[in-house]
């Protein structure tokens, strides 16, 4: 469940995710707060460079991993436009991080991009807990599922065409 103040956070990454659109990119951001409710770190995607391991939420656990104790990690909260891929999903865990809250799932996110004709990924889609079972994970976060599958439509065909 989504507690009062994190909807700010939830929205926060839809706008990251709507820069990555606008750079050219795939529309996921991310944002790691602090158990105090301070924004730590937050991210977009990148993979358009060629790099399709530079994923916001991976970065942000390489970050969490440098810049913050165990217990810090523990305590923290990542929020995200859309479910961890397997790979973020493992390394939140592998870094000890808390708690996930994503807007879109894997499987939404996924019925979008078939619709839109995009080829499957290289890696299945999991459920976080799939990957990674002792992580508390609250989503999809409803009221801004539309705004997540508008960036999708944009980025990849629908709602003003394709951005490549």
């Amino acid at each position: 469940m989504v507690v009062d103040g994190e909807l700010v956070h939830l929205r926060r990454c839809v706008e990251l995710a709507a820069e990555a659109v606008e750079a050219g990119d795939e529309p996921f951001g991310s944002v790691l707060v602090g158990a105090d409710g301070r924004v730590l770190a937050e991210d977009r995607n990148r993979v358009a460079d060629g790099d399709r391991t530079r994923h916001p939420e991976f970065a942000l656990a390489r970050w969490a991993a440098e810049h913050m104790t165990p217990g810090e990690r523990a305590a923290a909260t990542v929020y995200t436009s859309g479910e961890h891929c397997p790979m973020c999903a493992a390394a939140h865990a592998w870094v000890g991080l808390g708690r996930i809250v994503y807007v879109a799932s894997s499987a939404q996110i996924g019925d979008w991009l078939g619709e839109l004709g995009v080829p499957a990924p290289p890696v299945r889609t999991l459920p976080i807990n799939e990957v990674a079972p002792g992580v508390t994970v609250v989503g999809p976060v409803l009221e801004l599922v539309p705004e997540v599958r508008t960036l999708m439509n944009r980025r990849f065909g629908r709602e003003g065409g394709p951005t490549d």
